[in-house]
C-alpha cells in the first residue's frame, strides 16, 4: 500500500464515529436503566441532598443525577470522541503517507490456497 487518501480516511472515520456514537448512547441508556432499576440513583441523590441541604431541611432541589444530565454529558463526550478520532485518523493517514514516501510503503502479496 503506497498511499491512503486523507479525505477518504476522514470521511470513513466520521461515518464510523457517528455509528459508534449511537452505540455509545445505547450503552449509556442500558446502563442508566439497569442502575435506576436497582435504585442506585435514588440513593445517590438522597445522600447528595442530605449532605448539601442538611438532615432537617426539606429542600426540593433538582437531583444530582438525572436522565437528562446523564444523556447530555454522554452526548457531549461522544461528540468530542467523534472529533478526536476523526482528527487522529486523518493525521495518521498523513503520517503514513510521509513515511511510505520515505520507506516505500507496505508490500502485500496475495496468493491462492491450494
Amino acid at each position: 500500500m503506497k498511499r491512503f487518501d486523507p479525505w477518504s480516511v476522514l470521511k470513513l472515520s466520521l461515518v464510523l464515529g457517528v455509528a459508534m456514537f449511537f452505540v455509545w448512547l445505547v450503552a449509556v441508556g442500558v446502563l442508566y436503566t439497569v442502575l435506576d432499576g436497582m435504585g442506585v440513583w435514588d440513593k445517590l441523590n438522597g445522600t447528595y441532598s442530605s449532605l448539601v441541604g442538611g438532615e432537617g431541611a426539606n429542600a426540593s432541589s433538582e437531583p444530582l443525577i438525572s436522565a437528562g444530565r446523564v444523556f447530555g454529558i454522554a452526548a457531549i463526550l461522544g461528540a468530542i470522541n467523534i472529533v478526536l478520532v476523526s482528527a487522529l485518523a486523518t493525521v495518521s493517514a498523513f503520517i503514513y503517507n510521509v513515511s511510505a514516501d520515505l520507506a516505500g510503503g507496505l508490500e502485500v502479496t496475495l496468493s491462492e490456497r491450494e
